[in-house]
């Protein structure tokens, strides 16, 4: 019997150093992120590509055919997905918006005014002592582009240093955009129901610094030049749904690491067995707790990444 007690104090003891190793890690210092990317889902891929390029001033980083990596700010993406071949159907609501963070915001309006481009936004109108400033325009296929500068104001004394030491990339030569416009980063707005849970989550799971707290809405530094936003449903610009026709994307150096400690974390469900091997690239796939898809990407040094990488790894 007490060979048998000595067994199970044992077992129990090695259970919970191994919980406690895994709630202790903070995988964002350990495994850190090399960039950050949000899927959309499209019917017309090849329209919405030339939107990005030629309306916004997006280079194309890494062309599949079947999906277009558009770099946005410096270390910041977004993929345009063929959703006959995506993990989303492009019929199923868009509750996600994208911040463009841009120090050019009255120039940015008075260009878009003078393109074909839907606006959620019929005016815009700068308010002195506001925390930010913006407008919301609309992408061909329904997802929101908010057009976003963040001034100096106290609920962003810690966000307004690290954005002034951020360089703007510039709208691509070739595009429709004027000389001297473009953005220094994005911020993913996602949409939620229980924000003390997800904000939890998101802190505890996966090792997010809140870097702005907007009330009812927080916002996290998650790359050099990206950042997720956790907005209430009730407030922000979408409700939530069920199903969304969005991916958060996470570029890093250690996948490994990642799926290694997201894998064993109860806190988190996950989408794939294992990391799926393809030419272009390595990721897996977990959900958040309200349904969200998170992803975690490496890309293989082959040709049709050549601009991508380059662009991940320019200092």
């Amino acid at each position: 019997m007490l060979y048998k007690n000595v067994i199970t104090y044992l077992f129990i003891t090695i259970l919970m150093i191994s919980n406690n190793a895994v709630a202790a890690t903070d995988p964002m210092e350990e495994f850190g992120t090399t960039a950050t990317n949000v899927f959309f889902y499209y019917e017309d891929v090849e329209a919405a590509t030339d939107f990005y390029r030629d309306v916004m001033g997006f280079r194309v980083a890494a062309d599949y055919g079947f999906a277009k990596i558009m770099q946005v700010a410096p270390k910041s993406f977004i993929t345009l997905v063929d959703h006959t071949k995506g993990m989303h159907s492009a019929d199923e609501p868009k509750t996600t918006a994208i911040a463009l963070v841009t120090d050019q915001l009255d120039e940015w309006w008075d260009y878009i005014q003078t393109q074909d481009v839907d606006m959620r936004s019929k005016e815009y109108t700068p308010q002195e002592g506001s925390a930010h400033d913006g407008f919301v325009a609309i992408d061909p296929e329904g997802y929101y582009l908010e057009f976003e500068r963040f001034n100096p104001h106290p609920e962003n004394a810690q966000f307004i240093p690290v954005l002034d030491n951020t360089e703007t990339l510039y709208a691509h030569p070739d595009s429709r955009v004027p000389a001297g416009l473009g953005f220094k980063a994005t911020v993913t707005w996602f949409y939620y129901k229980d924000m003390d849970g997800i904000q939890r989550f998101y802190e505890d799971v996966l090792g997010f610094d809140m870097i702005v707290d907007q009330g009812w809405a927080k916002i996290y530094p998650v790359g050099p030049t990206g950042y997720f936003g956790l907005v209430d449903e009730q407030r922000g610009m979408h409700n939530f749904t069920e199903e969304k026709a969005v991916t958060m994307s996470f570029f890093t150096a250690d996948i490994d690491g990642w799926y290694d400690y997201l894998s064993r974390n109860d806190s988190i469900e996950m989408r794939s067995k294992q990391i799926e091997s393809e030419d272009e690239y390595r990721a897996f796939v977990a959900y958040d707790p309200e349904g969200y898809f998170l992803e975690w990407d490496v890309f293989n040094p082959i040709t049709a990444n050549t601009d991508l990488i380059e662009a991940i790894e320019a200092p």
